[in-house]
């Protein structure tokens, strides 16, 4: 028996909290993951992360261990997600006059897309450096710091953020490198 059944069993029946919170910790980015590859939308897939959650929360359904507890947690959010989708599947119809404004939305939709795929690979790339040049670019590039904000953050000089900035931005290139991408175009 796994954990999360156990977890699961400790809430339903006791009504012990922290079971919940465990399931929670546990499972919640592993299944927003997983129906974010069914509904394509990262804020979506969080939302029906939640609803899943809120689902097992109020209702308790009874996890009959015919399968591992993620399998029937995963289940349930697909069922969810499927439901989301059919919902809203009805595409409002939009007058000819507004098809060019729908063509760039695509546009500026598919550059957005290749725009975070570029963010991904190096995000993936990122996780193979050294945690401080890790940390350095997450607070500078992901979240939008100044060097001097970064630097209160990392309780460290300005100066000495920007000398962990320079070496955490080579050593991301060799890494890119490394694994055959070209710097530039990411």
């Amino acid at each position: 028996m796994d954990n999360g059944a156990s977890s699961y069993r400790r809430f339903r029946d006791n009504g012990d909290v922290s079971g919940f919170d465990e399931i929670f910790m546990e499972y919640s980015d592993g299944l927003m993951l997983y129906l974010l590859s069914i509904v394509g939308n990262i804020w979506t897939a969080e939302e029906l992360t939640e609803e899943t959650f809120f689902l097992i929360g109020t209702k308790k359904p009874k996890f009959k261990e015919k399968c591992s507890f993620k399998t029937w947690l995963y289940t349930i959010g697909r069922n969810i997600a499927l439901n989301y989708l059919k919902k809203n599947a009805k595409k409002p119809t939009v007058p000819f006059e507004n098809a060019q404004e729908l063509i760039s939305d695509e546009e500026a939709v598919e550059d957005a897309y290749i725009k975070k795929e570029q963010q991904i690979i190096v995000y993936r790339a990122m996780r193979k450096l050294q945690p401080k040049y890790q940390q350095v670019l997450w607070l500078i590039y992901f979240e939008g710091l100044s060097n001097k904000e970064a630097a209160k953050v990392m309780k460290k000089s300005v100066r000495s953020t920007e000398s962990i900035l320079y070496r955490a931005k080579k050593s991301l290139r060799s890494q890119l490198e490394m694994e055959g991408v070209n710097y530039e175009t990411t």
